[in-house]
C-alpha cells in the first residue's frame, strides 16, 4: 500500500492511501473516524490500523475517495517524531571525501554514523525550497528513508524490519558552503541542512519492496534529474549498512518510535558535491529538481529565493 497526507479542495488535511493511480482514500472519513486523520498517529498502532486500511481498499466505497487532481500531495509524514540521517553508501562517501582531497576514516567501517536534522522543516511534493540567504552553494541529495512503525529499544539489526513500516524518497537538501564552514569548528552538520527536506510523494509498506531484496538493500534504480538532466543514477542495493545496522545504531541505549524517519544517506553520484561542478553547477532559483526510485515514485521540487524577514 502507498500512504499519503493531502490537502482537500477545502483546507482540510487528511491521511490516506492510493486506492489506484488516480484515487485517494480518506481513511478518517471513510470510517467514520474509526482511523486517524494523520499519519504519526495512525503509525502509533501501525499493526492493527494497517490491516484495517487494507480491508478499506477491498471496500467500494464512494464517500471519501478523492480524485488525485482535485487534492493536493503533501509530505506523507508533514511533521514526523524525529529524524536521523546516515552515511551509509560507501562511493558517495569515498568519492565526496576524494574531491576534498580527505582519505576515508577506518572508523567509517566500524560504525553506522548519523546526524539529527530539523524535523520541523519537512517539504513534500511540489512545494518550494527556499535557498537559504547567504549561502550560495546549494545542492541535492538524493537518498531513501525508512519510516519506523514500531517502538523498540536495543533492536538487534536482523530483528529491525519488523520495526520498518514502510519506505519513501529522501531530498536532504544542503548548503554547502555553510555546511563547509561549521564542520571546521567540529560539529555540524547542522545550518547547513536544517532549512529544508523533502520526502514523498507517498510512502510505501514494506510488503511491496519484499520480492525485491538485494544485497544489503533492494533492487532499486535511483535517479536525479535537474531541469530535465539526468545528473545521478545509482542502486539502492549498494548500500554498505542495510537499514536493520542502521536502526541497531540508532536504537542503542535509546527508544525508536513509531513516526521517526531514518535516512540512508546520499546514493553514490547522488549529489553535486559528489560530481562536481564540472559536471553541474550549484542550485538556483528557478532549478526544478527530480528524485526518482523505482517503484518509490518521483518527488520533485523547485528552487526559489530566499525571503529576508526584517
Amino acid at each position: 500500500m502507498k500512504f499519503v497526507t493531502f490537502e482537500k479542495k477545502d483546507g482540510t488535511i487528511r491521511a490516506g492511501f492510493l486506492l489506484d493511480q488516480e484515487h485517494a482514500v480518506d481513511m478518517y472519513e471513510v470510517t467514520g473516524g474509526e482511523l486517524p486523520d494523520n499519519l504519526v498517529v495512525f503509525l502509533e498502532n501501525s499493526e492493527a490500523n494497517l490491516k484495517k486500511a487494507a480491508l478499506l481498499s477491498l471496500i467500494n466505497k464512494q464517500k471519501g475517495i478523492y480524485p488525485l487532481s482535485e487534492i493536493r500531495l503533501l509530505a506523507p509524514l508533514p511533521r514526523p517524531k524525529s529524524f536521523r540521517d546516515f552515511y551509509a553508501f560507501e562511493q558517495h562517501v569515498k568519492t565526496a571525501r576524494e574531491n576534498r582531497g580527505l582519505e576515508m576514516v577506518p572508523e567509517w567501517y566500524e560504525i553506522p554514523v548519523f546526524y539529527f536534522s530539523n524535523h520541523l522543516a519537512i517539504k513534500g511534493p511540489g512545494d518550494e525550497i527556499a535557498k537559504p540567504l547567504g549561502a550560495d552553494w546549494l545542492d541535492y541529495e538524493l537518498e531513501i528513508a525508512c519510516i519506523i512503525g514500531k517502538e523498540g529499544r536495543n533492536i538487534p539489526a536482523k530483528a529491525a524490519d519488523e520495526y520498518i513500516f514502510g519506505y519513501c524518497i529522501l531530498n536532504d537538501w544542503s548548503a554547502r558552503d555553510l555546511q563547509r564552514k561549521e564542520m571546521k569548528v567540529g560539529l555540524g552538520p547542522a545550518k547547513g541542512k536544517d532549512f529544508s527536506t523533502s520526502i514523498g510523494p507517498w510512502i510505501v509498506t514494506k510488503d511491496e519492496l519484499e520480492p525485491l531484496k538485494s544485497g544489503k538493500g533492494f533492487n532499486l534504480t535511483m535517479k536525479a534529474r535537474v531541469n530535465g538532466q539526468l545528473l545521478s543514477a545509482g542502486n539502492m542495493k549498494d548500500l554498505f549498512y542495510s537499514f536493520g545496522e542502521m536502526i541497531e545504531r540508532a536504537s542503542s541505549d535509546v527508544t525508536l518510535y513509531p513516526g521517526e524517519i531514518i535516512g540512508s544517506g546520499t546514493v553514490g553520484t547522488g549529489c553535486i558535491l559528489e560530481l562536481g561542478l564540472d559536471v553541474h553547477r550549484w542550485l538556483l532559483p528557478g532549478d526544478h529538481v527530480e528524485l526518482e526510485i523505482e517503484h518509490l515514485g518521483v518527488l520533485h521540487n523547485s528552487i526559489i529565493d530566499g525571503i529576508e524577514v526584517k
